[in-house]
C-alpha cells in the first residue's frame, strides 16, 4: 500500500513539473537582469606629517605618498651645461702694476720678472697646442684679428644686433655685455690705436672630458675710444661723444678647438686691481610735485621744491 502511494505522488510531481515548463515556454517568462549599483570608493589623500614630531621616527615620504596613491614626480639632479665655451677664465693673466716694467734690482721688480718668465713658458706650451688644431693661428697676426673682433662686437652692441653679437662673443660674455642696456641708447666709436695690440698670455685648458680643448688668448690693447650712454629720456648718463679717452684693456679671446666649425670670439676682459675707478653714472630722479585737487591748477611760481628733513645720526 505504501509503495503504491509513493509511486502515485512521484507521478503527480513529474506531471506538475512538465506542466510548469510548458506554461513558461508559452507565456515567455523572462527573469530580470542583475542590478549593479556603483559604490563610491573612499578618497585617499596624502596627509603631511604633523607639526611637532621632531623627536619621533620619520617615515619615508615617498613610501607614504605611494601608499596614499599620490605620484611624486622624479627630480633629476642633472644640470644642463653649454660646451661651446668655458664657464670662466683659466689661469688669468695678471697685468704688472702700472703696465710698466720695474727695475730687476728691486724686490718687486725681481718678483715681477719671475712671474713673467713662468707665464711665458706656460703660454708657449699652450700656443703649440693651439697650432696643432688651428694651423692658421699666429701670434703676429692674431692681435689685429682680436682687435677687429672687439670693434665689430661693440658696433653690434650699439645697434642691438643680437644675431651678429652672438657670433662675435661667447655665451658667457653675452649677458655681461647686454645686462642693463634696456631702454638705453649707446654711442660708441673706436678713434685710433695708440699702441699696436699684442698677445701677452695664452692657455689651452680642457673641460668635461680630457681632450676637449679650448684656446684662451689674452690680448693687450691700448686705444682711444668714445662712449656715451643716454637713458630712456634722452639724458646723458655716462661719458660723452666728443670726449675721447685712452683705454687700456686686456681682452680674452676664446675658441672651442675640437669643433671644426668653431671661431674665435670675445670671452671677457681682465680688469687689473690697480686700474682707476670708473666715472659715476648720472641718473634721472623724479622730484615729486604737489598733490592737486581736480579743480586746482599747478602754479610753478608759487611752488617750492621740498627739502629732505635733517636727520641726526648717532654713533
Amino acid at each position: 500500500m505504501a509503495m503504491s502511494m509513493r509511486r502515485t505522488l512521484a507521478a503527480l510531481y513529474r506531471g506538475a513539473c512538465y506542466s510548469l515548463k510548458n506554461v513558461e515556454s508559452s507565456v515567455e517568462v523572462r527573469h530580470p537582469l542583475p542590478l549593479v549599483l556603483p559604490v563610491r570608493t573612499k578618497k585617499r589623500y596624502f596627509i603631511p606629517p604633523a607639526v611637532g614630531i621632531k623627536g619621533k621616527k620619520q617615515e619615508d615620504p615617498e613610501a607614504r605618498a605611494r601608499a596614499a596613491g599620490v605620484v611624486i614626480q622624479q627630480q633629476f639632479m642633472e644640470r644642463p651645461i653649454n660646451i661651446a665655451c668655458t664657464a670662466g677664465v683659466f689661469d688669468p693673466y695678471i697685468p704688472p702694476e702700472g703696465d710698466a716694467r720695474l727695475s730687476t734690482l728691486s724686490k718687486e721688480g725681481l718678483k715681477q720678472r719671475t712671474e713673467q718668465i713662468r707665464q711665458s713658458a706656460a703660454s708657449q706650451l699652450a700656443i703649440r697646442k693651439i697650432k696643432e688644431h688651428d694651423s692658421l693661428f699666429s701670434t703676429k697676426t692674431f692681435a689685429e684679428q682680436a682687435q677687429e673682433i672687439f670693434i665689430e662686437a661693440h658696433r653690434a652692441l650699439t645697434q642691438f644686433n643680437k644675431e651678429k653679437l652672438h657670433s662675435l662673443v661667447t655665451e658667457r660674455c653675452y649677458p655681461e655685455m647686454t645686462r642693463g642696456n634696456r631702454y638705453k641708447t649707446i654711442r660708441w666709436s673706436f678713434v685710433e690705436s695708440l699702441e699696436p695690440p699684442r698677445v701677452v698670455h695664452a692657455r689651452c685648458p680642457d673641460m668635461v672630458t680630457k681632450g676637449n680643448l679650448y684656446g684662451q688668448v689674452t690680448v693687450r690693447m691700448h686705444s682711444k675710444q668714445t662712449l656715451a650712454i643716454y637713458d630712456r629720456f634722452g639724458r646723458l648718463m655716462l661719458g660723452g661723444e666728443e670726449q675721447p679717452k685712452d683705454v687700456l684693456e686686456y681682452l680674452i679671446i676664446e675658441r672651442h678647438l675640437m669643433n671644426p666649425y668653431g671661431r674665435w670670439r670675445l670671452h671677457g676682459k681682465i680688469v687689473p686691481s690697480w686700474a682707476p675707478a670708473k666715472d659715476p653714472v648720472v641718473r634721472t630722479i623724479l622730484i615729486p610735485g604737489p598733490q592737486l585737487k581736480p579743480w586746482q591748477e599747478y602754479d610753478t611760481l608759487n611752488y617750492e621744491v621740498p627739502k629732505p628733513a635733517a636727520v641726526q645720526w648717532y654713533k
